[in-house]
């Protein structure tokens, strides 16, 4: 029974390393030589830490590590990357040890129309010698074998609903193979919609390599941070479409509140494919 594996733990250390601090900052088209041992980097950069360490032959067929070791063993082949809900308590010092505690919070099957699903939600909660750094919710999809989405012919795919808001500040983000290849390299994800286009097409049923949606809410959060010049204390986010590489992406965000901004990420049909409701520290 899935239930069962709800609140099962997992424990796991890391380091806020120099070298992957300069990657993430290179991603994100900064000067990474100014990234020195000792400073401290943005606390939503942590989805650099914890990266995956099944072994090569602890892969599934999609390139995930397998089920059935911490995430539990759905039997539905499909995973894509929900949402995830961040609160970010302190910054993060290179060359700090990290230690996180994750656990299976829930599991909860669902039947949409594209057919079965199931998500499982996981809780992370990250310290600093310093104290709590970051807590993350992430969501986890988990559906069937079918043709995506962004795969069906243009004759029978829905009308297209653009998106008419618009953002207090914008920045087009064109995802190219070298980008999607750089964010995999630094969170060291072998999920093969990013990278592998036979099997994209193939077997997923996408029309190209799908952009990381952790990679575009990156990308939201760097557009408000260098906006404002304020760091974000949370983030819940949703991700509503596939992105693609060879597309154009819009980002967008406008302040909602004193401290609050409603960010989104438009595709090419205008259609909204990620939105986000961060917070930033107070002034």
């Amino acid at each position: 029974m899935l239930q069962e594996w709800i609140g099962r733990e997992e424990r796991s250390d890391d380091q806020v390393a120099l070298a992957g601090s300069r990657r993430m900052a290179a991603l994100l088209n900064q000067q990474a030589s100014e990234i020195k041992r000792g400073g401290t980097v943005p606390a939503h950069w942590y989805v650099m830490l914890f990266t995956p360490t099944a072994p090569q032959s602890g892969l599934g067929p999609d390139g995930h590590p397998a089920k059935g070791q911490f995430l539990p063993p759905v039997a539905l082949p499909r995973r894509m990357f929900a949402g995830r809900r961040s609160w970010f308590h302190l910054p993060l010092t290179i060359g700090d040890e990290v230690k996180r505690v994750s656990r299976i919070q829930s599991i909860t099957p669902k039947t949409g129309r594209s057919g079965e699903m199931v998500f499982v939600t996981v809780r992370h909660e990250m310290s600093v010698p310093a104290g709590l750094a970051v807590v993350e919710e992430q969501d986890i999809v988990y559906r069937a074998e079918q043709p995506a989405e962004g795969a069906k012919p243009e004759a029978k795919a829905e009308a297209a609903k653009p998106d008419e808001e618009k953002g207090e500040w914008t920045r087009i983000f064109e995802p190219t193979p070298t980008t999607l290849f750089r964010y995999s390299a630094i969170t060291f994800n072998a999920h093969r919609i990013h990278y592998d286009l036979p099997y994209t097409q193939g077997t997923e049923g996408y029309p190209n390599l799908v952009v990381n949606g952790g990679l575009t809410t990156l990308m939201l959060w760097d557009l408000v941070t260098s906006q404002t010049g304020r760091t974000l204390k949370s983030s819940n986010s949703k991700n509503l479409k596939p992105l693609f590489v060879g597309q154009p992406i819009s980002l967008n965000a406008r302040m909602s509140g004193e401290n609050q901004i409603t960010a989104w990420a438009i595709n090419a049909k205008g259609e909204r494919a990620i939105e986000a409701q961060l917070e930033l520290e107070a002034k």
